[in-house]
């Protein structure tokens, strides 16, 4: 992969940057990204931030290799903390990180989200925690997608800012709200696997000497959850 030539998870990211945005992709690595979509004439400005080193490095070479710099700036910088005011950035894409983690990254950073139009998110795991979140800061999900690369499942959420209240039941918080809809042989692959690795989690708690009764309840009501929106596909 390069920034030419895009992973099928960064392609789908990537597709849900609006023409003319100015970008802050966080957490950019080599800064394929931003790169790619300049390249395309897709945005018009764009900021990578990272945290490591190693990777910030990366992403100074990618830059000057493509003759971006006057468009691109690499920054190392904690999560939001890579945006400015002066970048008047209204697109955020955070991709290939726990779902935990990017809420974490925009919870500290509230701030840096004024002005921002559309958040493009692709947490590796923990999208329900993410989707609560959204929710409950007034970002209303407006796409999501679901797709297979390299035996791995990866769910991308597109979120907007919204003056209106916003809320997900656990059933849509856990699969998605339009994920449900959209049903899919992608969709229906993960949702087997989690669940035969749930049945398997409550049969070794069924038979721990102690049952660890409040888990163990999470864990069946999860599988009924599962379960229900399988047969429903």
């Amino acid at each position: 992969m390069d920034a030419q030539n895009l992973s099928k998870r960064l392609a789908a990211v990537a597709a849900q940057v609006p023409k003319g945005s100015r970008l802050a992709d966080i957490g950019s690595d080599h800064a394929y990204l931003p790169a790619h979509l300049l390249m395309a004439q897709q945005i018009d400005f764009a900021v990578a931030g990272e945290v490591v080193e190693g990777p910030f490095e990366n992403m100074l070479k990618e830059v000057e290799h493509r003759g971006l710099a006057d468009h691109l700036l690499p920054r190392l910088a904690n999560g939001l903390d890579a945006i400015r005011k002066e970048d008047r950035i209204d697109t955020i894409t955070i991709a290939g990180m726990g779902g935990t983690l990017i809420t974490k990254i925009l919870d500290a950073g509230q701030e840096k989200l004024e002005g921002v139009k559309r958040l493009i998110l692709q947490p590796n795991v923990g999208e329900e925690g993410l989707r609560l979140w959204l929710a409950k800061h007034h970002f209303e999900i407006i796409h999501e997608e679901i797709l297979e690369e390299d035996d791995h499942v990866y769910e991308i959420i597109v979120a907007t800012p919204t003056p209106n209240p916003v809320a997900y039941n656990q059933r849509e918080a856990l699969f998605g709200p339009l994920l449900i809809q959209a049903g899919g042989p992608v969709f229906v692959k993960k949702w087997q696997k989690e669940l035969a690795q749930d049945q398997y989690a409550i049969e070794q708690m069924r038979r721990a000497k102690e049952v660890p009764a409040d888990r163990l309840a999470a864990y069946e009501a999860r599988v009924a959850l599962i379960k229900g929106v399988l047969e429903d596909d």
